[in-house]
């Protein structure tokens, strides 16, 4: 996921085990990034002296700086300044009749406090939060200074969470886990420009993308929102299905329907309204649903994971890269029928295998999304292995090259949701038009964030009955009142 953001770099990274670490890698790189994920971690000799040693950047995350501060040979605090005093986590351990006792959970930065998740299930005890810190202080004013403060918000202590000492930086957690749009690892997004010494300067894009937009799409609802973006001067984005599947009839009284996009009469009339007032299409899967199969809600184009067997958490029996080339060529031809030409990808639901997704790369040079990543390519998540994982990523600002070889374009604020439980039970999120908002006015602290969030039409539908157009319009121009530029995929600068 570092890697991922210092794509935004254009940097080439190498990937690196600590305990397969050789002396003087350090000095054969510009920058070097050590995760201490794991607690207590023997680290080997090699490193922890070229550590000591080098004028170079490196940024040391959470754990296992003990390793180096503790030993008198390295002199850590004596060179820089800094003197690592203990590890802290929760306050007190949670039960159900106190399920919230604290820890250092809020990040300020920038006049924005940036507040770690936590959650608590008390059946289980278990907490989902990632409360440790390494609890640090300038020991030499003249060589250290806190960079970033992290507050205990219940006994109301500070402690350093960013650190520097010249080009040696810590920091006191890994703010990869439970990220969102308001959370600390925005403050590392926008601090990786000073750590790499590569300042970009101040400027904040937005974007909007129509989404879902297929078959059945209404024409009056695509119509009313391309009139409103026109008349702001707005040019947006389309994520177009262009084949609409429901083998299970569930969107057709029970009877089984195709759509091509030949017969997609609708969807036709509603593109060729929206691309000369400021339409851009982005190619959203080929049917963004999978065979005759419910995955896993309805098996209709629009609902279900296209390149990702979610009911079993697997890849697709099917899965290959010539598969997945196969289904954006098939895409792209219909497309190509008439003269639809898509200027970037997003994979249905965000999630693609590791194989489907460097496929990407091969048929579009641009994608526009959140990505899901593995920790193998071929991951195994059978109860007896118990190592692989899957983590999906927000990014603030564009990634020219992330894991999977993919230049991504970012989606990082959300999008409106309505409580319609009473004619969908699976419909009961809220997601208001404020939240995106107050989303946007924290992407703004990273100081080339974007502002990206997208829309489905369908909420104009009057049998739905929300405020879905209202709430649209305000909050594109609570958006642009924040002095964001507004873009699309192909003017992004």
């Amino acid at each position: 996921m570092l890697g991922n953001l210092l794509g935004h770099f254009d940097a080439k990274v190498d990937l690196v085990p600590v305990h397969r670490y050789a002396a003087g890698q350090m000095a054969a790189h510009d920058a070097t990034f050590y995760l201490g994920a794991a607690y207590d971690t023997q680290l080997p000799t090699a490193f922890l002296a070229d550590a000591a040693a080098t004028t170079k950047t490196l940024v040391w995350f959470k754990y296992n700086l003990w390793r180096l501060a503790d030993d008198p040979a390295y002199q850590f605090t004596a060179t820089r300044g800094i003197a690592f005093d203990d590890l802290r986590g929760m306050n007190a351990q949670p039960t159900a009749a106190a399920p919230s006792p604290g820890f250092f959970d809020t990040v300020a930065y920038k006049g924005k406090d940036f507040v770690k998740y936590y959650a608590y299930d008390a059946q289980k005890n278990a907490i989902d939060a990632d409360p440790d810190i390494g609890v640090t202080e300038v020991a030499d004013a003249a060589k250290a200074s806190v960079v970033v403060p992290i507050r205990n918000s219940r006994t109301g202590e500070q402690a350093p969470y960013v650190v520097r000492s010249g080009r040696f930086w810590y920091v006191a957690d890994i703010p990869f886990s439970f990220i969102g749009p308001r959370d600390r690892y925005l403050v590392l997004a926008d601090l990786l420009h000073d750590m790499l010494g590569i300042d970009h300067p101040e400027q904040h894009q937005a974007m909007v993308r129509l989404e879902d937009v297929g078959a059945p799409v209404s024409v009056s609802a695509m119509k009313r929102l391309t009139d409103f973006l026109q008349g702001r001067n707005i040019r947006f984005s389309i994520a177009v299905i262009p084949h609409h599947m429901d083998p299970k009839g569930s969107g057709n009284d029970g009877v089984p329907q195709e759509i091509p996009l030949a017969q997609a009469t609708n969807l036709r009339t509603a593109l060729d309204y929206a691309l000369p007032r400021g339409g851009e299409i982005v190619m959203h899967g080929y049917t963004h649903q999978y065979g005759a199969v419910k995955n896993p809600w309805t098996g209709m184009s629009g609902d279900d994971y296209e390149f990702w067997d979610i009911a079993h958490n697997a890849p697709v029996p099917e899965d290959s890269t010539e598969w997945a080339l196969g289904r954006f060529t098939k895409g792209l031809w219909e497309l190509g029928q008439f003269n639809y030409g898509p200027v970037a990808w997003e994979t249905p639901h965000y999630m693609a295998s590791p194989t489907a997704s460097r496929a990407v790369p091969l048929a579009f040079n641009t994608t526009y999304q959140r990505v899901v990543y593995f920790t193998a390519d071929k991951p195994d998540f059978s109860p007896h292995a118990g190592k692989d994982f899957s983590a999906g990523q927000i990014f603030p600002y564009v990634i020219q090259r992330d894991y999977y070889g993919q230049k991504v374009l970012p989606e990082n604020l959300g999008n409106i949701e309505y409580d319609i439980r009473r004619i969908d039970p699976t419909s009961y999120f809220t997601y208001s038009w404020q939240d995106i908002l107050l989303n946007a006015q924290y992407a703004l602290t990273v100081r080339d964030g974007f502002g990206s969030f997208f829309f489905h039409p369908f909420w104009l539908e009057k049998d739905i009955g929300t405020t879905g157009y209202q709430d649209f319009t305000r909050l594109v121009d609570g958006i642009t009142a924040l002095g964001y530029t507004w873009v699309t995929p192909t003017t992004v600068r």
